[in-house]
């Protein structure tokens, strides 16, 4: 069942969703850089976090143990922070949202670790790029299938594939809720888009294959061919006109 909010709910989203947009949208400016490990990363997130009274979303969530996913490289989701140092070249998507007053975010954006390849570059450019062409059609009326098939268009279109294993998602009063937010798929279908809708958009693209594995560790998901993978994602309101992006500051 897709959960339509209040506007009360709205506004607690509001003030989670603006530490989660500014950890990824400034903060990490300062922090990632060579040298530094993905352990590390993830305590000053928490810390951050928490100095505004508000819960790490991720930490415990089905047994996830840190506040932030660090995928490296060819890790598409759900890289576990570690001792992993970060050396010139790497890309890193960083993965986290909060919890307040009993409500989530949910964002996360890729980044260069120094001087990157163009290729990376070209693929951190295409899925942030597709995030926003899929947003053309996050309206009151549209399919949500609009969205899906939008990002995978321009996707497809510039070389890269498309993710299937791993969807978008509703969000409000639990991380996953209905309805599910495919980033492949043909326009038209799925349920329509209402005003109030609160929707986690993600973009999870490849620079080869779509396919993945997850390892023992049952979370960090990689590309099978060792080739690199972006990750761009907001927390989003339906509204009447244009989408309301709750987790963008730039």
């Amino acid at each position: 069942m897709i959960v339509i909010k209040t506007e009360q709910e709205l506004e607690i989203m509001r003030e989670a969703a603006k530490v989660t947009a500014y950890i990824l949208d400034e903060m990490m400016d300062t922090i990632i850089r060579p040298g530094i490990t993905t352990a590390a990363i993830d305590r000053l997130v928490e810390a951050e976090i928490r100095k505004y009274h508000m819960i790490p979303g991720f930490k415990g969530y089905g047994g996830f143990p840190a506040s932030i996913c660090a995928s490296v490289n060819d890790t598409i989701v759900h890289g576990i922070p570690s001792s992993r140092k970060l050396v010139e070249g790497d890309i890193i998507s960083i993965d986290t949202g909060t919890i307040y007053k009993g409500y989530y975010s949910d964002a996360a954006r890729t980044y260069p670790v120094g001087e990157i390849s163009e290729e990376n570059e070209k693929l951190i450019r295409i899925t942030r790029e597709s995030f926003f062409k899929g947003i053309e059609y996050a309206k009151e009326g549209n399919r949500l299938g609009d969205i899906s098939h939008a990002v995978q268009v321009h996707a497809e279109s510039n070389g890269f594939s498309v993710v299937k294993e791993f969807v978008g998602h509703g969000i409000g009063s639990n991380m996953h809720e209905d309805p599910q937010i495919p980033n492949y798929g043909p326009a038209g279908r799925g349920p329509r888009l209402a005003k109030n809708m609160v929707l986690a958009i993600e973009p999870m693209i490849n620079a080869g294959s779509d396919d993945c594995v997850v390892l023992d560790d049952d979370w960090t998901t990689k590309t099978v061919d060792g080739k690199c993978s972006a990750h761009y994602e907001n927390t989003v309101i339906i509204t009447d006109g244009e989408p309301e992006i709750l987790t963008l500051l730039k």
